[in-house]
């Protein structure tokens, strides 16, 4: 479901999965507000839903009352968490390496993959960087070499954990 401020209704999204639904919102109306209602508590649609724009995340065990309260929270400018979510966005924060890790990537792999992270298409990259839609996948294959993945989730999921971008 997708909560927008504007309109205060909750959407549905028949057909659609959540992350999916945030970016089609977000790019359509980026100054709405959307809450992850969720069972899911795995790190990687986690962080994928902060990074496509949630501005907040909310388990489904959750009380009415703190679903309610998530609700005030985002409309007065909040980003509420579950606490579970919380303590996993906090702990990804606090695996760090001593210094930052290298992967010599370039700068436009780094501003590629950095869009990867905002939740970007290859065309959306394309049309953003000025290059063509074979050069975006040019510079994918690249960047999933040089981190050592082998897809678009890895690499965004690498690239928060060790702070690439």
């Amino acid at each position: 479901m997708i909560w927008d401020e504007r309109t205060l209704t909750i959407w549905p999204l028949p057909g659609v999965d959540g992350i999916e639904g945030l970016r089609i919102i977000k790019e359509i109306y980026p100054e709405t507000c959307i809450i992850i209602h969720t069972v899911l508590e795995d790190e990687d649609r986690l962080f994928q839903c902060l990074c496509g724009g949630a501005n907040g995340y909310i388990l489904k065990n959750t009380s009415f009352v703190y679903l309610l309260e998530a609700i005030e929270h985002v409309l007065h400018g909040g980003a509420p968490l579950s606490p579970v979510i919380a303590k996993k966005v906090l702990r990804s924060f606090q695996h760090t390496t001593p210094g930052r890790l290298q992967y010599h990537l370039t700068e436009r792999e780094k501003e590629v993959l950095g869009q990867l992270v905002k939740g970007y298409s290859y065309k959306m990259i394309a049309g953003s960087c000025h290059i063509s839609l074979d050069t975006v996948r040019g510079h994918i294959r690249n960047i999933y070499s040089k981190l050592h993945v082998n897809c678009g989730r890895e690499a965004v999921a690498k690239a928060l954990r060790d702070r690439i971008v």
